[in-house]
């Protein structure tokens, strides 16, 4: 067997002596998948006063912000963790570098749904065809960060505070939020502790932020049936004027149950069946109360979602069977019924997806793949160009690798960057992006 090892920049490496994953990465992704508590309070300290707070009284399952104003519009990003195989999903079957490189994993062209001359997607996104279709799907390739991180955690961590000028913990969509100027702005809407108390960095900042496990567990303990407004107003009394994090926080709580609270007392009839079929469940319950809390109207603006594990060192398998297609499959299936679920409102939603890092080029000797560079996003739902693919194609020839990895030929903040200034008035790509001279590609439409 050959050898494929794969040497991150915090030491760690892929692969071992018979080319089958290596203890090492799985390892670093489910550290990074499961934070001790440890490391949680560590990451606090480094956190503002506001964050603290926030991230206090929650759990990193989802987490949702909230918008100036009524009926507007709404992100949905959805985190695909684990580093997902961009060139497994959106194919490039128009270069053969992609079957040079894949004799045991690449999927025959014929197999591919939405196809042109050069991309198609992955078969099992067959259920989201009617989207492409209609014009209301796009995809991006060869996109990431601008200088390869094979860590998950490390990658993780520069993807979502997307602000490579600043040494300050702050996400993206926290200088977003931060960035309103309506009657919600500044107003903490967040959830009580729901066990596991991370958010991802993404969301991290002084803008406070809402991190909850589901709908139907916001409450305060204690303050339900006939001695609820006895206990809220006890609470309010004790915990008016306190200053600090847990001031904020414990003001925050009783805020966000008394504002959000309602909606998830409340049963959700969705208009569509959503899978619960492995591997999907969880994120099926994520997206419909998602599909929940749009339809409610309480000023939702962006959700953030994760579904994972894509650290596929092993056993990807093929068109036929595998990881790969397995977690392809739930993800299509479920994002079918969302969409098809919201109905008349897709034109308020766009679903965008994104994860930190792609595979490499070549399969390792345990057919599979190691992490690697390049990468895809995913889009859908309003404002969306679709019904095509965007990219500066670097093509998968071995001169026209990057140490064996897709090249990164658009950096990924410029489609976020897109999405964020066509669709949220006043949220300029460059303030949301410190940094970043704005070149957008025009998958978003202008209106």
């Amino acid at each position: 067997m050959t050898q494929t090892t794969d040497r991150h920049a915090d030491g760690t490496a892929d692969g071992t002596a018979d080319g089958t994953a290596g203890g090492t990465c799985c390892e670093e992704y489910e550290r990074t998948a499961g934070m001790s508590r440890r490391r949680f309070v560590a990451g606090m300290a480094a956190a503002s006063g506001a964050a603290v707070a926030t991230t206090a009284f929650g759990d990193a399952l989802r987490q949702t912000t909230y918008a100036a104003t009524r009926g507007g519009n709404v992100l949905v990003v959805l985190s695909l963790r684990g580093g997902v195989d961009g060139l497994g999903m959106v194919v490039p079957h128009g270069d053969p570098g992609y079957y040079a490189a894949r004799k045991n994993t690449a999927l025959p062209a014929t197999s591919l749904v939405a196809a042109d001359q050069m991309f198609g997607l992955h078969p099992k996104m067959a259920p989201l065809t009617w989207l492409w279709d209609a014009g209301e799907m796009a995809a991006v390739h060869a996109v990431g960060l601008e200088v390869p991180n094979r860590s998950h955690f490390l990658a993780m961590e520069e993807v979502e505070d997307a602000d490579p000028t600043s040494s300050v913990r702050r996400g993206w969509v926290n200088r977003m939020i931060g960035l309103d100027t309506g009657p919600y702005a500044g107003k903490p809407l967040e959830a009580v502790n729901l066990g596991d108390p991370i958010t991802p960095t993404s969301l991290v900042g002084p803008t406070p932020v809402l991190a909850t496990g589901s709908l139907d567990q916001i409450e305060l303990a204690a303050a339900t049936g006939k001695y609820a407004a006895r206990r809220r107003s006890q609470l309010g009394t004790v915990w008016r004027g306190v200053p600090g994090p847990l001031g904020i926080a414990a003001r925050s709580a009783m805020t966000t149950v008394s504002e959000v609270g309602p909606v998830g007392d409340k049963t959700y009839k969705p208009s569509v069946t959503y899978p619960r079929a492995y591997p999907s469940a969880g994120l099926s319950d994520a997206l419909k109360d998602t599909a929940h809390l749009i339809k409610a109207d309480i000023g939702t603006q962006v959700v953030t979602i994760d579904y994972g594990s894509w650290d596929m060192h092993t056993d990807y398998g093929t068109q036929a069977w595998g990881s790969m297609q397995t977690m392809v499959g739930g993800l299509a299936t479920v994002l079918d019924a969302f969409m098809r679920d919201l109905g008349a409102l897709r034109s308020r939603v766009t679903v965008v997806t994104i994860s930190e890092f792609g595979r490499r080029v070549a399969e390792n000797g345990s057919r599979g793949l190691d992490h690697g560079w390049g990468n895809m996003m995913l889009l859908m739902g309003g404002g969306v160009a679709g019904g095509k693919y965007y990219a500066n194609w670097p093509h998968l020839d071995a001169a026209s690798l990057s140490d064996g990895d897709l090249k990164v030929t658009t950096d990924y903040r410029q489609v976020l960057g897109e999405v964020v200034s066509t669709r949220f008035s006043g949220r300029a790509a460059s303030s949301v992006f410190p940094g970043l001279v704005y070149d957008p590609i025009g998958v978003m439409r202008v209106t």
